[in-house]
């Protein structure tokens, strides 16, 4: 092993007993047993959850050790301020990320800040998500949630619940495959989920499941799953090769995969080489449709629960909307208030709950905890959102106004954070949260939405959050008085989705 001093690591260095010098100054769960750390009362099945209950009690900054693995957490806004520098800290590739390497590879969200193929990717694929672009994904959006509502009228005709995250999961899958790639997977035609999904769950379940399995026990103990996980990987990587194939023996459509196959960087002139397309075409089909997913279920469970809410949200689409059968591009920016429904529930149940940041020098955390260059911590995104000294005591209320302009310019910068932060967000940010907006509202308008008195929110976990067997009755919503569009208004500027935070 390296030779390790007071201000030089050895080089991959990932232990948190060597990054913090003075680790003994962060809390940790009682009943640390030696060798294995804190395992009691642990929830292998639910390990953000279990952390922030973990952290509600030990405070902002905290540590737990697994199998001699010992991870820092952090939630507090003013600490989360300070990791999100730039200058100092840089997105930290590990846990059930680097789990995921093996399919996507130097993907963009899998891709280690030393890999050249991340910005060579950014730089060629930034500009599929420009306004233009934007405007012109929108006609294909409105399509497959038109294949969504057909399917929930016939439900609804025949008197039947309809399953939410299965049906989420559908239309996201089919959008981002038409818009970014010209292929229809044919969800809302199978009564199963396509295999692509099921693969998909099943590597993201797979790679959560080695966060919790000590490492030295791993072979032995997920054997069974690692070889379906093999299974799953090769049928996304062999689905993803026939996308591609296909669109090399066609004509080009502008949309991302042309963008990867025929498009160069702007100042080089480099081309994306067909291994690393690969890897780019599956982390858009997962992550473009995994998180979306989950946010409109979580927004549309919260609908339900607050019909006071829902019919603030549904006058406002009547009235922007009017009776117009497909609203345009431009109208959908308009509904400010829907958007603030999504901004809410994204605050709750970030799908992406987590993410990671490492120093890229030796430097001192908020001014109390030194971190060697190379250490790093877990961002707990779903407590940061619930931060009382940002949210207020009534964080785990769910209130829209919470994003009113005003609400918004009032709190501190780096203290919503769905979709990352700084140089490593996610590059989809605006594609997703203009397709859910758009959803909501087509949604709103055409449905009332009637929760099993008996549910209650669960929360499944496989790296992402989904609601957990989440079902809603449907009654078509009442004709509201038709509204003119309101034209007088100028268009709204695409502004950040990461609300006040500086990046």
């Amino acid at each position: 092993m390296a030779e390790t001093t007071a201000t030089a690591l050895p080089k991959g260095f990932r232990g948190a007993e060597l990054g913090w010098p003075k680790l003994h100054r962060i809390p940790h769960p009682p009943h640390r047993i030696p060798f294995v750390g804190d395992v009691l009362g642990a929830d292998p099945r639910r390990p953000l959850q279990d952390s922030m209950r973990h952290g509600r009690r030990l405070g902002p900054v905290f540590r737990r050790k697994f199998f001699g693995r010992e991870i820092v957490f952090v939630w507090g806004g003013r600490l989360v301020a300070d990791l999100s520098d730039e200058s100092r800290f840089a997105k930290h590739v590990g846990l059930g990320v680097a789990n995921l390497r093996p399919v996507a590879g130097d993907g963009l969200f899998t891709a280690y800040d030393h890999e050249p193929n991340w910005q060579l990717a950014h730089d060629v694929l930034a500009p599929g998500f420009s306004r233009e672009a934007m405007a012109g994904y929108h006609p294909m959006m409105l399509d497959v949630a038109e294949r969504l509502m057909d399917r929930w009228d016939a439900e609804q005709a025949a008197g039947r619940a309809v399953d939410v995250p299965g049906d989420m999961t559908k239309l996201t899958l089919e959008t981002i495959a038409r818009t970014g790639f010209g292929h229809d997977f044919g969800s809302f035609e199978r009564s199963r989920p396509h295999p692509f999904v099921t693969a998909m769950i099943g590597t993201l379940t797979f790679a959560q499941r080695r966060n919790v399995v000590p490492g030295p026990l791993s072979p032995l103990l997920l054997r069974g799953a690692a070889r379906r996980n093999e299974a799953d990987m090769a049928y996304l990587n062999r689905t993803v090769d026939e996308v591609v194939r296909d669109r090399r023996a066609a004509d080009g459509e502008g949309d991302l995969l042309d963008r990867m196959l025929r498009t160069g960087h702007p100042v080089t002139g480099e081309r994306l080489s067909p291994e690393n397309i690969r890897r780019q075409v599956i982390t858009f089909l997962v992550a473009g449709h995994e998180t979306t997913s989950g946010a409109l279920s979580f927004a549309l469970h919260y609908l339900s629960r607050h019909p006071e809410i829902t019919a603030r949200a549904r006058e406002e689409v009547d009235r922007v909307w009017g009776d117009v059968a497909r609203p345009g591009y431009e109208q959908v920016a308009r509904l400010r208030y829907v958007r603030r429904v999504l901004d809410e529930s994204l605050r709750l149940w970030p799908t992406a709950p987590a993410f990671a940041r490492e120093a890229r020098h030796d430097t001192v955390l908020d001014g109390v905890h030194p971190m060697r260059r190379g250490a790093w911590a877990l961002v707990l995104t779903a407590l940061l959102h619930r931060d009382p000294e940002v949210w207020g005591a009534d964080a785990e209320r769910f209130d829209p106004d919470r994003f009113d302009a005003r609400a918004v310019r009032a709190r501190p910068a780096h203290t919503f954070k769905p979709f990352g932060t700084g140089a490593r967000a996610c590059i989809g940010r605006q594609f997703a949260l203009h397709e859910a907006t758009l959803v909501l509202g087509l949604l709103l308008r055409r449905y009332t939405l009637r929760p099993d008195p008996g549910y209650r929110l669960r929360v499944a976990e496989r790296l992402t959050l989904m609601p957990d067997g989440l079902r809603l009755h449907l009654d078509r919503a009442a004709a509201a008085p038709p509204a003119p569009p309101v034209l007088t208004e100028a268009p709204s500027p695409a502004r950040c989705p990461v609300t006040g935070a500086h990046d």
